[in-house]
């Protein structure tokens, strides 16, 4: 500062040799300059917790200021009359105020600046038990002047917080166990400050599907045995429950859906007919839907007896899995244990629990004909879907070697555990199946595994020329279906594969349900609908596009559906070459915010009105259905594929809509 005064000295000499040369004579008024006096600064500190500070310095006879912030910042220089913004982290700080006057004199003062932040304010806590997961919280926090908040549980031995998230959002934490807790929730700003939220909330536990069990598919009526289904027609039952039951049997619904509730559940017994009983000597599978709560560790088992011919024998549902509906089937030869004489009369039936089971439901209990009433089709392949175990499917090139197949939840697939091949196609899996040159086939199946992976999937030759039409696909650990279309065009071979090359990557890889079929492909144009609604229409009014809605980044039909007079006016129908005497599978999925019926498939939406379709029976739960049918005596060049949505009041919602030409 020294410095800066005796320049200001030099400068003010200089002017008065420049103004005048009689005042030159006499340079002592310079020297009665005072210094400057009441040194000091105002401070205007934002309300927002910016830490945005304005400083504005004063004082008596000074013309320049230099300010020091207190923060190890630079320091900014100002004229009389100036201010300066700054930003501080919370805290206090002594700022330096040097006012210089004309002359270089300075006169130095330290300010106490105190800056603090405002803690949260207005703190809103919104606490929610889940709908569909059970001792699941929800947790949405709003407060002015927060960025973040805690959620602590309340929870003995859980290190807390147990989850944080930002203001405005949700959070969710699931409990060990139900029960009251004392919940804390803090929000936290700028400020060192926080605020808290505390409550007793009382976590509950689902004890009861909130979702219908998953729809049973369209079955002839020959090839199903019904005990307990919408879906069929079911047979009668003399007891139910019987009067040596040990359980609390209710009969009751889930969304409109008949439901079995069976509550401290030892064993539920149930009496078809004590004369002949019931013939289940044709059925090849069990099937039944349940659903517990979670945490439910019961095992739960199936019990037939014949008491006309004498024995019974019981197979087990496998390991409970709770919270959400579980489709199982089993196949009947495991009942060929016990002393079972035979199946064809079957008086009574029995769910058994190992343990006590404080809450069962049941649905869909049917016995059935996987050949006859399956509504999956191979097309040109055998076993597609495993359940006739790996007879006719081989690993590689080795038609000796049967693929592993295993089964669990009564599903049989494909499962290998994949080394780090150093040859990937060495542990392919493939089926011989006749190729066409010419020909355009489309291959569908399920693939999942434990690692994200590439695989190639398609169809060839397993030796020299190796020609083939494949597609390299991403499977994931959740179970997709992949369909891949493929024309061949110079090559062909009775003995050619469908082709699944599993990759190089060490990990577990599973397949099932894989179709092969011949044809053109997908025959509808944008059956996703992630095009929008263009090609489609609705009823027979071409100028008029489908309603497509967006949910979660997927693009679908949607219809509100009123309670039509004529249920032909709310269909959904695209335009397409229907010719006679050829076979189409039409594939799609579909869900309704009720349960309805609805019919599908292919015809003429003018006179004569030739069809072939099917009724479907839908749910809540998005579900693919497929339908082949034959066209004889009718065809056309601008039939539809129709989506006959019924005459029921509801949402309903298509999408993934394929028709392929066998």
């Amino acid at each position: 500062m020294k410095k800066i005064k005796n320049l200001y000295k030099f400068f003010f000499l200089l002017l008065v040799v420049v103004a005048c040369e009689e005042d030159l004579r006499d340079t002592s008024f310079v020297d009665g300059i005072a210094p400057p006096s009441e040194v000091s600064a105002t401070y205007a500190i934002t309300q927002d917790n910016t830490g945005a500070v304005t400083i504005t310095p004063t004082a008596q006879g000074a013309n320049s200021f230099e300010i020091s912030f207190g923060d190890n910042s630079e320091a900014a220089n100002l004229n009389q009359g100036e201010s300066v913004a700054h930003i501080y982290e919370e805290g206090t700080y002594q700022v330096t105020i040097a006012a210089s006057n004309l002359v270089g004199d300075v006169v130095e003062a330290v300010q106490q600046l105190v800056v603090s932040f405002q803690a949260p304010q207005n703190l809103v806590v919104v606490l929610e038990n889940d709908a569909a997961v059970s001792k699941q919280v929800n947790v949405t926090a709003s407060a002015d002047f927060a960025t973040m908040f805690e959620f602590n549980s309340g929870e003995t031995g859980v290190s807390q917080p147990v989850v944080s998230g930002n203001i405005g959002e949700t959070v969710s934490y699931v409990y060990a166990d139900p029960g009251t807790y004392s919940i804390l929730v803090t929000a936290k700003g700028a400020a060192i400050e926080t605020t808290d939220f505390t409550v007793d909330f009382e976590v509950t536990e689902i004890l009861s599907p909130t979702e219908v069990a998953p729809a049973a598919p369209a079955r002839n009526a020959n090839n199903v045995v019904s005990i307990f289904s919408d879906a069929y027609a079911n047979v009668t039952l003399n007891e139910l429950p019987t009067t040596w039951s040990a359980t609390n049997f209710e009969a009751t619904t889930v969304n409109s859906d008949n439901v079995w509730k069976l509550t401290s559940l030892d064993f539920l017994g149930m009496v078809t007919n004590y004369d002949t009983g019931i013939d289940l000597s044709g059925m090849e599978m069990m099937h039944i839907d349940y659903w517990v709560p979670d945490g439910t560790t019961n095992e739960l088992l199936v019990k037939i007896v014949n008491t006309v011919d004498g024995g019974e024998d019981i197979e087990s549902l496998g390991t409970t899995v709770g919270g959400s509906w579980q489709s199982i089937d089993i196949e009947m030869t495991g009942f060929d244990g016990g002393n079972l004489a035979n199946k064809e009369k079957i008086t009574q039936i029995l769910i058994d629990s190992d343990g006590v089971a404080g809450v069962v439901y049941i649905d869909n209990f049917y016995f059935y004909k996987v050949s006859a009433a399956s509504t999956f089709n191979d097309g040109l392949l055998s076993n597609g879907d495993f359940s006739s175990g790996s007879d006719s499917w081989i690993v590689g090139v080795d038609d000796n070697t049967s693929a592993p197949v295993v089964s669990a939840s009564g599903n049989s697939y494909y499962s290998v555990s994949v080394p780090n091949a150093g040859n990937p196609w060495e542990v392919n899996v493939s089926q011989k199946v006749e190729i066409i040159d010419g020909n355009t086939y489309t291959l569908t199946f399920d693939a999942w595994s434990n690692t994200d992976r590439s695989m190639i999937a398609g169809i060839g030759l397993s030796a020299d020329p190796w020609s083939s039409e494949t597609e390299t696909i991403n499977i994931t650990s959740t179970k997709t279906t992949y369909t891949i279309t493929k024309s061949v065009n110079g090559w062909g071979a009775p003995d050619a594969r469908v082709l699944f090359d599993l990759g190089a990557d060490a990990g577990d890889v599973y397949i099932d349900n894989v179709s092969l079929f011949i044809g053109n492909g997908n025959l509808v144009s944008n059956g996703n609908f992630e095009n929008g609604a263009t090609p489609w229409i609705v009823g027979v009014d071409d100028n008029a596009t489908a309603p497509v809605v967006n949910t979660n980044g997927n693009n679908h039909y949607y219809a509100n559906v009123t309670a039509a007079g004529n249920p032909w006016e709310v269909n959904l129908s695209q335009k397409l070459e229907i010719i006679d005497g050829e076979t189409y599978t039409l594939t799609f999925d579909a869900w309704s915010d009720v349960n309805r019926s609805m019919i599908a498939g292919i015809g003429l939406s003018a006179d004569p009105w030739s069809s072939e379709v099917e009724t479907i029976n839908i749910t809540a739960t998005r579900t693919t259905y497929s339908i082949t049918k034959s066209v004889a005596g009718w065809g056309a060049t601008d039939a539809r594929v129709l989506f006959d949505l019924g005459a029921a009041a509801g949402e309903v919602y298509i999408d993934n809509v394929s028709l392929s030409k066998l």
